[in-house]
């Protein structure tokens, strides 16, 4: 295997695109299938550590890994304006055609990718370039408004904050003058003058308008005809989006979803990882090659069936055991009502009576995590005990045997509210004899958008209206003398941004049902999924340690305060003599439990040196609101050496819109 640290892919309009490439050594005289993954995350830092690991190892078993940069990131020409532009996507079909046809490459060329690349690689199947032949997708979606960093059920995800915030800071980093020499100043210059604030474009389409469905490949599934393996985990943000794939796609399918966060399952976490290369190899070897590799004739679709877990916000290892499904939906599955009442009863196939009021605090969902888990401490769920107590909870008795459940819950319910916006947020959560209660799933819905993601209409008070409320898709054991709990909120911040104003839901229970998919399958003879293997790590230095922190901090008048703090530490990579650091602190605040206007504020900074080149950068990202608006105040400070380069700030208001 040889590695070409840098080339550049020159495109039809002249621009030259970034790429590092693992390959077998005398491809040229036997030419080998390309596989491409296609970030923004810049190869020779950002994601290098990563694709040491599989890159490598890819490339010794007969393929050439082809690491590219997205325009306008890394060491590619270009500026990113946001992403998944229609740009993107026909550079990476470009860039499909230019593999096809060098001498290295037989001409066969899959794709992959983990989130970015999980996205682009689906939404450029989409346009089915013709050497196109298969792609792997994970941690990824189809649809870009309803099941993203975005807008969840209709709501605002602080998330995208959060992500706006990210890529705000990785569009400031200055191109690496060991690969582009003296151009690294101008390419510099277009970037921090040229890439926006991709956060008011996100916040100014708060509905399922054409912004969001261009890239939302649910629009029309006929038009990817590769084969697609789609994988995910249950911590993680995406795991609805291989249950789709594998209900709508055509043609050759597989899916895959383990307990992992946002990872690749060969470094998953919570464990247990899985021998994800080698899984992959037989995904490429079948479709690429022409081997028969038997992992066609395996079941559709796999699922890591969790046992119970003590809620603790991260884990190393999740107990549970392997599922499969021969198709989705699956004949295994039955979907069973279960009723409430007022006396806070929740009863399988029971008959519901009486009302429930609905009115939290906004200091609701301080228990809740990350909307994505990235497998770091505190990031997924906690006790839920504290949410509970200020929530509207119904519970089940002791169980009297234990009972799976595998795909999406779904809570329908007949309601009527005193405000025009509302929101509500649905938990489901594994409580022990002890009382402590380990959330499973969960959904929440704008009230607004009961109808429709992309018509919302008001609610008018004191009409009767019915909405159903879509869980998140779980594989999970419930054990026998555990108890079954239905949490119900209007409130859910920081992971959700909260309605304008305080308001009441009155549920009639009569017409309320929650529905469980119910696993009575067998699990018959699966294959054992092995144990991680990669190639060796890049060599690195540590310079300053990293560390991850999540504080919640309950303030006077009984407000809240929530800050994360990621810092990667300072690393030099030694083959490269680079030097890079990385610091984000994220912080969300609620004055009072009566707060319905809270803060959220994101700095980031970033540096990079080697010898006497150096720059750095510092993003800060504050949002406030009022019922009527958001406010977004941005500032970009980029400095070469100790030199200010650039400074640019926004002061952006931004019309509420049914949110």
């Amino acid at each position: 295997m040889r590695e070409i640290e840098h080339t550049e892919i020159t495109l039809p309009d002249g621009t030259r695109l970034a790429a590092r490439i693992w390959m077998p050594e005398g491809a040229e005289a036997a030419p080998v299938p390309a596989i491409l993954e296609y970030l923004p995350y810049r190869k020779n830092d950002g994601t290098l550590a990563r694709d040491k690991g599989r890159a490598p190892y890819i490339a010794g078993h007969g393929y050439a890994y082809v690491r590219v940069d997205i325009r306008g990131t890394g060491e590619s020409e270009g500026v990113m304006e946001d992403e998944y532009t229609a740009s993107e996507l026909q550079d990476g079909c470009d860039i499909i055609a230019w593999l096809s046809n060098q001498d290295w490459c037989d001409g066969n060329v899959g794709m992959v990718g983990i989130s970015w690349g999980g996205f682009n690689g689906l939404q450029i199947a989409a346009l089915q370039p013709p050497a196109l032949k298969a792609i792997v997708t994970l941690c990824s979606t189809d649809d870009r408004y309803a099941d993203d960093i975005h807008y969840l059920g209709g709501t605002m995800l602080c998330e995208q904050i959060s992500w706006a915030a990210t890529m705000f800071c990785y569009n400031s980093v200055a191109p690496d003058p060991r690969h582009v020499g003296e151009r690294w100043r101008d390419m510099w210059r277009d970037r921090l003058k040229g890439s926006g604030l991709w956060l008011k474009n996100w916040m100014e389409h708060q509905t399922r308008d054409a912004f969001w469905k261009h890239g939302s490949i649910c629009e029309d599934y006929s038009t990817v005809q590769v084969p697609v393996y789609a994988v995910s985990g249950w911590a993680d943000g995406y795991p609805r989006t291989v249950f789709r794939l594998m209900e709508n796609l055509s043609g050759p399918k597989k899916g895959l979803v383990g307990p992992w966060s946002h990872r690749y399952p060969h470094i998953g976490a919570p464990g247990p990882a899985i021998d994800w290369l080698g899984e992959e190899l037989r995904w490429w070897d079948q479709w690429l090659k022409g081997c028969e590799t038997g992992i066609m004739d395996e079941p559709q679709l796999r699922l890591f069936m969790q046992d119970h877990a003590k809620p603790q916000g991260s884990y190393e290892m999740r107990e549970g055991r392997w599922v499969s499904e021969p198709s989705w939906p699956s004949p295994n599955i039955a979907r069973v009502a279960w009723s409430l009442d007022e006396a806070g009863t929740l009863a399988r196939n029971g008959v519901g009576q009486g009302r429930a009021h609905v009115s939290t605090p906004a200091t609701v969902g301080l228990q809740a995590g990350k909307w994505c888990s990235y497998g770091k401490h505190g990031d997924q769920p906690v006790d839920q005990g504290p949410d509970d107590e200020a929530s509207v909870t119904f519970e089940t008795p002791p169980l009297e045997a234990d009972f799976e459940i595998a795909g999406d819950p779904t809570l329908d319910i007949s309601f009527t509210c005193d405000k025009p916006v509302a929101l509500i947020a649905v938990r489901l959560m594994d409580v022990v004899p002890d009382g402590s209660a380990t959330r499973f799933s969960y959904g929440v819905l704008n009230l607004t958008h009961r109808d429709s993601h992309e018509h919302p209409e008001m609610l008018v008070p004191g009409q009767t209206y019915r909405a159903r409320v879509p869980l998140k898709h779980v594989a999970q054991t419930l054990r026998k003398g555990h108890k079954l709990r239905l949490a119900l909120s209007n409130t859910y911040f920081p992971m959700v941004w909260p309605s304008p104003e305080a308001a009441v839901l009155t549920l009639d229970l009569a017409n309320c049902t929650l529905t469980l998919p119910e696993r009575n399958g067998s699990d018959g003879e699966l294959r054992d999924l092995g144990t991680p293997v990669e190639a060796p790590p890049t060599e690195t230095e540590t310079l300053d340690k990293s560390g991850f922190d999540w504080k919640v901090e309950h303030l006077d008048k009984g407000g809240a305060r929530v800050t994360i703090t990621d810092d990667a530490g300072t690393i030099r990579i030694v083959a490269s003599d680079l030097t890079v650091s990385m610091k984000c602190v994220e912080t969300y605040e609620l004055a009072s439990p009566d707060d319905f206007t809270p803060t959220a504020h994101i700095t980031w900074e970033r540096g990079a040196r080697r010898g006497s080149w150096a720059t750095r950068s510092e993003t800060e990202t504050l949002v406030t609101a009022t019922r009527t608006h958001w406010r977004i105040r941005a500032k970009l400070r980029a400095w070469e050496g100790e030199t200010l380069y650039h400074e640019e700030e926004w002061d952006k208001l931004i019309a509420r819109d049914h949110v």
